[in-house]
This record gives structure tokens, C-alpha cells and sequence, in this order.
């Protein structure tokens, strides 16, 4: 598993006193490890300004009403469409979001970084401002191509269409959805995509599973030069968005 330490100061406090921070702690899903220090899985470099930003042409949240967007980042185009809710997820494992039914969370619109459980496990987002200054390294492997030879569509975790072809990601603690830069370690491709499921999570055939820290489309995969091999050594980052004009 990729993890990353991160370590806290906290001025004027013992532990036994820190009862506040603990609490937070607590309903973030950390794990406190002694008093100053904190075992997380994800790296969120707290402070960090990026000073590289993306210009996107269009607008690329699905608001209330919407049933498609179409944007670009650069000379990609972006696709996505509203999945009717009888349709079925692409990962069928996720038992709740927020608590709700997951098709329920969806139609509510609570679903970006809420808490959800996958086969009794609970996971906790992070939240936007962590996600702003994320990036990590480690194996990617990617899924969906299995989607096309099965009877009616498949959404992701956020309600979207899924479509294996299309640049797309899954991921475990990124709020949904999120825009990541994915550079291959291995050749040095990279490759920008939208963040709009979760997982991957640890499989019946393949408990390690749990260890990879993202999940792409097979045409991301594809683009990223690994679709054959199927695992690749891989930085992901998030990246800054700013509307054209």
C-alpha cells in the first residue's frame, strides 16, 4: 500500500488534551499514530500553490438539469453524460455513499467526497482543498473494456456514463469528479483525465489489487502506452482548471 506519513504540529497541546483534534481525525477516516503523527494514504502537501493551470473551454460540472457537457482541456475533448439510474455501476461492490443507497446518494447529489463503503470497508474522501495539492506515485492499472460485451450501459460512482474509450479514471480518495495529469514513469507519457469513479478495490482473484492508486479507462491506458502490458509505474496529480476568457 502507498502511503505517505504526513506529520502535524500542534502547538500548546498534550495529547490527552487534544480531544478536538481527534475528533476531527476521527470523522476523517484517519488513523492516529501517536500524538503528532498521522498514517494516511494519500499525499496532500498541505499549503502547496501550483503554478502550472490548464485552460478549459466550456463548462464541465453536470449541474441540476443537465444531462450532458461536451469541453475542451487543451486539444482534448471531453464527453460526459448523465447515466439514466436503472442503469448498472461499472463497480457493483459499493455497498453505500453517505450513508444512502449509492443510486440514492447520486440522485440527491451527495456523492464528491462523501464516505462510502465498499464490501464493508469504509473510505473517506479527501476533501477539495487536500485534493487542490495531491499528487502520488505508484502502479496504475486500468479497467471497463470488460463493459463492452455486457447487456445495457454502465454509469460510475458519480451517476456519469461510462465509456471505455473515453479519458477517464477511477480512484479511491479523489473528490468526484476531479481533473488529474497521469504521466507513465516508464515512457514519460502523460495524459490528462477525469476523475469520475471509485477504485480500484481489492478483488476476490486479486486481494493486492487494493495497492494500485488508480484505475484508468482502457483508452487512457492506451494513450499512456501500457493497455498490453496492463500495470504501469505512474505519477498522478491533480491539476488547476481555469475557464477560457
Amino acid at each position: 500500500m502507498n502511503v505517505i506519513t504526513l506529520r502535524f504540529k500542534v502547538s500548546g497541546f498534550r495529547c490527552s488534551q487534544s480531544y478536538m483534534f481527534l475528533v476531527f481525525l476521527f470523522f476523517s477516516g484517519l488513523i492516529l499514530g501517536g500524538c503528532r503523527a498521522v498514517t494516511v494514504p494519500y499525499k496532500a502537501a498541505k499549503g502547496t500553490v501550483k503554478g502550472t493551470y490548464y485552460i478549459v473551454k466550456g463548462a464541465y460540472d453536470l449541474t441540476a438539469g443537465t444531462t450532458k457537457i461536451v469541453y475542451n482541456i487543451g486539444a482534448v475533448t471531453f464527453t460526459v453524460v448523465k447515466a439514466p439510474l436503472d442503469w448498472a455501476f461499472v463497480n457493483e461492490d459499493i455497498d453505500s455513499i453517505d450513508g444512502l443507497p449509492p443510486k440514492e446518494a447520486i440522485r440527491k447529489g451527495r456523492v464528491k467526497n462523501a464516505p462510502y463503503t465498499v464490501k464493508g470497508r469504509k473510505y473517506y474522501p479527501m476533501s477539495v482543498e487536500q485534493a487542490a495539492s495531491y499528487e502520488e506515485k505508484g502502479t496504475a492499472s486500468w479497467y471497463g473494456y470488460e463493459t463492452v460485451r455486457q447487456k445495457g450501459g454502465r454509469m460510475t460512482a458519480n451517476g456519469e456514463v461510462f465509456n471505455p474509450e473515453w479519458l477517464t479514471a477511477a480512484h479511491k480518495y479523489l473528490p468526484l469528479p476531479t481533473h488529474v495529469k497521469v504521466t507513465n514513469l516508464e515512457n514519460n507519457r502523460s495524459v490528462i483525465l477525469r476523475v469520475n469513479d471509485r477504485g480500484p478495490f481489492p478483488s476476490d482473484r486479486n486481494p493486492a489489487s487494493v495497492d494500485r492508486i488508480i484505475d484508468v479507462s482502457s483508452g487512457a491506458a492506451k494513450k499512456l502506452g501500457f493497455y498490453k502490458k496492463g500495470l504501469a509505474r505512474v505519477k498522478v496529480e491533480t491539476i488547476e482548471l481555469r475557464e477560457e476568457g
